[in-house]
């Protein structure tokens, strides 16, 4: 059936739902469709189209910011599937100082490797091999856990998505 995106009552996006939940939110007058995925949904009764974006009828309170989780596909995705170290396919992480070493277990501290280049480094520090990253870790951008949980958002979506639209004028 598909995903749908789930704004707070000011626009703020809240999170990914499966297209059935968001159909529930919508008959039960908890949430406004905005935007429709082209798919209907219908009963003996009534036909509803299957919402892609829907906005909640009261404001939610978001005690804390919302952070991308450290997981593989988040790192996968931040470093577009490429070894920051060869450029070749990425198929593990690696943490540029090892655990064992003492490098924590951060965004800044992570990057996606291929298997040859995992190996190679092992447990040791770049300053110890002849590697270099391509470029260095950060954090990704605030709303950046919308799109791993749904890699392949519409474009319709793009707009609620926007950084720039969240801060404060």
């Amino acid at each position: 059936m598909g995903r749908a995106l789930v704004l707070n009552a000011s626009f703020e996006p809240l999170g990914v739902v499966a297209a059935r939940r968001a159909v529930v939110l919508v008959l039960a007058d908890k949430a406004d469709l905005l935007h429709g995925s082209g798919a209907v949904v219908r009963s003996e009764r009534m036909s509803l189209p299957v919402p892609s974006v829907i906005r909640l009828r009261h404001y939610v309170h978001v005690p804390y910011p919302r952070h991308t989780a450290l997981t593989r596909r988040a790192v996968f995705h931040r470093d577009a599937h490429l070894c920051q170290y060869c450029g070749s396919a990425a198929e593990s992480i690696d943490h540029v100082v090892p655990r064992s070493r003492g490098g924590a277990h951060v965004w800044e501290n992570v990057v996606a490797a291929c298997r040859r280049c995992n190996s190679s480094k092992g447990d040791r520090l770049l300053s110890e091999t002849a590697m270099r990253l391509a470029r260095h870790p950060v954090a990704p951008r605030p709303l950046t856990w919308a799109l791993v949980a749904a890699p392949d958002a519409p474009d319709h979506w793009q707009p609620y998505l926007d950084p720039a639209r969240l801060q404060p004028a």
